[in-house]
């Protein structure tokens, strides 16, 4: 199994990736079934090479694999690397229970599968908190994904991830690659660390800070200001602000509004760069327009109709929810009104991420240019009880509430406009040029959370990264060694 998984690697591995290689040829193996690997690994240490070669070996034997992923962008980012369909994890672990007239609720799905391995990217963004108010399952994902796959006979867990990235918003570790954590779920925890980059640091700027960034996070050098290295690289460089706009028009034109991304550290940032992006170079006038690139905040399960995974059936990506975070393509807009306070549209929207897929929606456009980030919760309960008082025929409680939970102005997409991101919305993606915005900071601002936003940032990128009006005094001008 070790010699096969190095043929379909398909270079010449390292001594620890050749050490990942057999770890995970004896996992594969073992008697020990109530087991799970953790493979962690730095930008550009091969992971997602290992990964992609594993699940060409186990498609060669035959074996079964299901590849999953936090996000739909996660996951269309996991099926391009491993040349594999990969679904959201909500998709695979979840099914929709039967409408109770209070909630839209995900049970737990039943896990049919036998000796399958079950392989999560991205797994620094899978969170185990939720609890109360949660729709899915026991609102803990990484207990609903542990229970999911070892229900199954013969199933095994890999989770892969990147462990300098954000973790989960707030936790301050991601508890899916902490062996220590997994323990606590009475599983044997085999893990491994790849550390050694194995493209030359000479080349990439990107990944020449990205390693700079995580070894100061290692060694806990996060209170003073890290010094990027610019000069000499072709991929990373500082520009002024003056010039962001030019440098926007350029990358649409050259890759494309999908694959460009401002990435800031806050909603009040983000806003102010979408308004200026859609003014002053894309040239939209009007509110919304035909094109306009949208990022979904807040979950809803009202628009789509929930289908689930049947076994044997043609594998292909689809929604069961709208999740935060989606972004989305409007198609077509109409009928813009006014009701119970608020402004809303009827609209066409197409998910790339899924399968170009279309959904007819109302949504609600009070979001689209508030600095919140999403409706407020004053504002949430003004309009949950404007639409309550309007169905004074339903004289039954349980009869409003149902009324209520199924009305489309209440259930109403809460969406912002997608040129410009938060850093947590942006992980688990990639771009070809990301523009990096840090706004105002101060060496007393420091923490350990910037390092690991930039570290994110920063590799989100596939080719140019631009770091926007940086201070002087947070870089260096001298030539890689």
């Amino acid at each position: 199994m070790r010699g096969f998984i190095l043929e379909k690697f398909g270079f010449q591995p390292t001594e620890e990736q050749e050490n990942a290689v057999s770890m995970m040829a004896d996992f594969l193996f073992a008697q020990q079934r109530d087991s799970v690997f953790v493979l962690r690994g730095y930008a550009g240490t091969g992971k997602t090479s290992l990964v992609g070669a594993l699940v060409k070996c186990m498609d060669a034997l035959q074996q079964r694999t299901v590849l999953m992923a936090p996000t739909g962008r996660a996951a269309k980012v996991f099926a391009l690397n491993a040349s594999h369909t990969a679904y959201t994890i909500h998709k695979r672990i979840y099914r929709q229970k039967t409408f109770t007239g209070e909630m839209t609720d995900f049970m737990q799905n039943v896990n049919l599968l036998k000796h399958t391995l079950f392989i999560v990217d991205e797994a620094s963004m899978i969170s185990n908190e939720g609890g109360y108010g949660s729709v899915f399952g026991t609102g803990h994902l990484l207990d609903d994904l542990i229970q999911f796959v070892y229900s199954g006979e013969g199933c095994r867990l890999m989770l892969v991830g990147d462990t300098a990235q954000l973790p989960p918003v707030g936790e301050e570790l991601s508890p899916a690659l902490e062996p220590d954590f997994l323990a606590g779920y009475g599983l044997e925890v085999q893990q491994i660390t790849l550390t050694q980059v194995v493209r030359q640091l000479s080349d990439s700027g990107i990944l020449w800070n990205a390693t700079m960034l995580r070894q100061l996070i290692t060694d806990e050098e996060v209170y003073a200001f890290p010094r990027l290295r610019v000069t000499g690289f072709p991929d990373i460089r500082v520009m002024p602000g003056d010039e962001l706009i030019e440098a926007l028009e350029d990358s649409y034109y050259r890759c494309g509004t999908d694959q460009t991304i401002v990435i800031t550290r806050s909603n009040k940032r983000a806003n102010a760069f979408n308004q200026g992006i859609r003014g002053r170079i894309l040239g939209y006038e009007e509110e919304l327009t035909s094109g306009d690139q949208l990022m979904i905040v807040k979950n809803n399960y009202h628009w789509v109709q929930p289908e689930g995974v049947t076994e044997g059936e043609e594998e292909r990506a689809t929604m069961d929810f709208i999740a935060n975070g989606d972004v989305a393509t409007i198609r077509r807009y109409r009928n813009e009104r006014e009701q119970h306070g608020f402004r809303f549209v009827d609209v066409t929207l197409r998910f790339p991420d899924y399968d170009d897929m279309e959904v007819e929606a109302t949504a609600i456009l009070d979001t689209l240019t508030s600095e919140a980030p999403a409706l407020t919760r004053q504002q949430q309960e003004t309009l949950f009880q404007n639409v309550w008082d309007d169905y004074p025929e339903k004289h039954n409680k349980r009869d409003r509430m149902k009324a209520v939970k199924e009305d489309p102005f209440f259930n109403a997409l809460q969406i912002k406009y997608a040129y410009a991101v938060t850093c947590h919305k942006a992980q688990g993606g990639q771009w070809q040029r990301v523009f990096i915005d840090q706004g105002y900071m101060t060496e007393d601002m420091l923490s350990p959370d910037y390092f690991r936003w930039l570290y994110t940032a920063l590799t989100r990128a596939t080719e140019n990264v631009y770091l926007v009006n940086w201070p002087a005094i947070e870089t260096t001008m001298a030539a890689p060694e």
